[in-house]
């Protein structure tokens, strides 16, 4: 990755410019430009690429879409290390997204109707919550695979080496969020939030939960191929009035002439963190995490099933350009704000596919095991989960925690699936009795449809 050259700010293309040049702008058909090519919300280091409109070069056509970029705009709290402020503005493309999320995550009635439902939330939450922490783990070089780690999770066993820490830590950190949406932002909450992230991970373990202080030890953002400086965050003394001015955004009530979308508020929020790397490690964990606290404080509910890390993960240059495009370019957040709506929506079509195919799953078991017994939606998913190939066994405790239900509802649910010769015992030394899946199982229910 390369950092982009800074975009020319328009008062100094005005400087450089011819007066019939300065009529261009001002005339038909460049006075009316739109501040999109083609839907796109350039950069320069993009623009300069392409072929200009008829009479115009590519800083002219730059001006243009700048002049079209500046009204009306929103100016926010967050300032550069030199006191410019970061601001954004609402083209076409972003009022679109907003309006698709918002319909989707508000309560469309194809996911609702599945997420909300009593008997089968607790699961969707849970498989939420552990992928969102793999995968944000992974996003930060965590190397453990999803089936390994999700197993972790599950059996509730202790983590091996640092990298499975580091998942655990996120799956923790993301139940925490879920209790605190409620509450407000303090400075306290997002250090302990990062202690939690950061339990046992970093070499200096003082770090857990404290803002740098040492301008000399101070943390940048290197490309990791060519070790060039791609961003170097805000000096140490700046960090606490910083955070503090970000608690006190992120509590705000954004009404009126000051009103601020929801959902850009906490995208806002996830720039901030990862802008200011006010930590030694852990800032893109923690930035991801305030985002979910955001969304879910604000009513956003379809996000206690999402993961947006996965997405990030599929494009980490376009995530790491949105950052940079925004720098770059008068601190202009719109970037970083389509990058993330894109993230997002492609989060809810997953979720919406996910479902989908989990709904025919069980509706195509729960047909074939009808004639053996009657099973309920917990049973159902941990023998679609068998017959996936997974033999790694069942404990009641990883039943309990895949579904969050008490330990007896756990142990009667595993009781009954080993009664009707779907499960056997495990015989091995371990404490935890362990269910495995018969030998031949999608043969038994395979034959169940014939």
């Amino acid at each position: 990755m390369k950092r982009p050259e800074n975009a020319p700010t328009l008062k100094e293309i005005m400087a450089t410019i011819s007066r019939e040049a300065l009529g261009k702008l001002f005339s038909p058909p460049h006075a009316q430009a739109l501040p999109t090519v083609h839907g796109k919300y350039l950069h320069w280091s993009e623009l300069r690429h392409r072929d200009p409109p008829e009479g115009l070069d590519h800083r002219l056509w730059w001006a243009t879409l700048k002049l079209a970029r500046s009204q009306p705009r929103k100016v926010v709290p967050l300032q550069d290390a030199g006191g410019t402020d970061f601001s954004f503005g609402m083209p076409d493309i972003v009022l679109e997204m907003l309006y698709k999320i918002d319909g989707k995550a508000t309560g469309q009635v194809a996911i609702s109707g599945q997420v909300t439902n009593p008997d089968t939330r607790n699961r969707y939450i849970v498989s939420s919550l552990i992928e969102e922490a793999i995968r944000s783990s992974q996003l930060e070089g965590a190397s453990t695979s999803r089936k390994v780690a999700s197993n972790m999770l599950r059996s509730g066993r202790r983590p091996k080496g640092q990298d499975e820490r580091m998942i655990l830590n996120n799956y923790l950190a993301m139940q925490h969020i879920r209790d605190l949406k409620d509450e407000n932002l303090t400075t306290e909450r997002v250090l302990g939030l990062h202690k939690l992230v950061t339990d046992q991970t970093l070499e200096n373990t003082e770090a857990a939960g404290r803002l740098q202080t040492d301008e000399a030890e101070r943390v940048r953002v290197f490309d990791n191929r060519s070790g060039q400086v791609l961003h170097t965050p805000p000096p140490v003394d700046q960090l606490p009035d910083r955070l503090e001015a970000l608690c006190t955004f992120a509590n705000e009530e954004h009404t009126g002439s000051n009103f601020i979308h929801p959902i850009i508020k906490a995208i806002i929020l996830h720039f901030w963190i990862g802008f200011d790397h006010p930590f030694e490690d852990g800032n893109g964990r923690l930035a991801r995490a305030l985002f979910y606290w955001s969304m879910l404080k604000q009513k956003y509910w379809l996000f206690e099933f999402l993961s947006i890390s996965g997405n990030i993960r599929k494009a980490p240059a376009k995530y790491g350009y949105a950052y940079m495009y925004s720098e770059t370019d008068e601190n202009d957040l719109t970037y970083f704000i389509i990058q993330q709506l894109r993230v997002i929506l492609s989060s809810i079509a997953g979720l919406e596919k996910h479902l989908h195919k989990k709904i025919q799953q069980a509706a195509s078991l729960e047909g074939k095991l009808r004639k053996i017994g009657s099973f309920n939606h917990r049973q159902l998913a941990l023998l679609s989960h068998a017959l996936r190939g997974h033999r790694d066994g069942y404990t009641i405790g990883s039943h309990q925690r895949s579904h969050g239900i008490a330990y007896a509802t756990a142990r009667a649910d595993l009781l009954a699936l080993e009664t009707h010769e779907l499960l056997f015992r495990g015989s091995g030394k371990s404490k935890a009795l362990r269910f495995y899946p018969v030998e031949n199982l999608n043969e038994i229910i395979g034959k169940l449809s014939d």
